[in-house]
Formats: C-alpha cells, sequence, structure tokens
C-alpha cells in the first residue's frame, strides 16, 4: 500500500499555491485585454446580428442646410359609421 510522506504532500500543496498565485497576477494583468478584446468581438458580433436583422440601411448623411422632409403617405382608409348604436353606460356603486 501507498504512504503519502509529508514531504510529498508539501510539494503538492506548494505546486498548487505556486499555480494559484501565478494565474491570479497574470489574470490581473491580462485580465482587462482579454475583457476588453472578448467585448468587442460581443460588439461587433450584436453590430452584425442588428444589421442583419433590421436591414442595417442607415440614411446617407445629407450635406449641412439640407432640407429634407419625409411625409406620411394618405391612408386610404376611412372610418365606416355605420357600424353600430353607441351606449352610454352608467357606473353603478
Amino acid at each position: 500500500m501507498l504512504e503519502a510522506s509529508l514531504t510529498g504532500v508539501l510539494k503538492t500543496v506548494l505546486i498548487v499555491l505556486l499555480v494559484y498565485f501565478g494565474l491570479k497576477i497574470l489574470l490581473r494583468f491580462f485580465g482587462p485585454l482579454i475583457l476588453k478584446w472578448f467585448m468587442k468581438k460581443m460588439g461587433q458580433k450584436f453590430e452584425k446580428q442588428f444589421n442583419q436583422q433590421f436591414g442595417g440601411a442607415q440614411r446617407p448623411q445629407d450635406k449641412e442646410g439640407k432640407v429634407s422632409i419625409d411625409k406620411k403617405p394618405k391612408n386610404g382608409k376611412q372610418s365606416n359609421k355605420n357600424v353600430g348604436e353607441y351606449i352610454d353606460y352608467e357606473e353603478i356603486d
């Protein structure tokens, strides 16, 4: 049967602590760079998805001082006044 020696246990604990603190220090220095790169990639992905969904057709920038008026199209629908009689309801307390 195998027995754990004190030196083997200490080596293992020291290696685990060294890896933990090493990663902690590396992430402190490189974490913001990794996060910035990740956010940039996600922003590009969301922008691409938005452009695909909504057409991405942006109005071209007009020259300064030029005025353009977009009018709503006239709707040919007219209300039908012969839909029925109006009933006035009173609230009962």
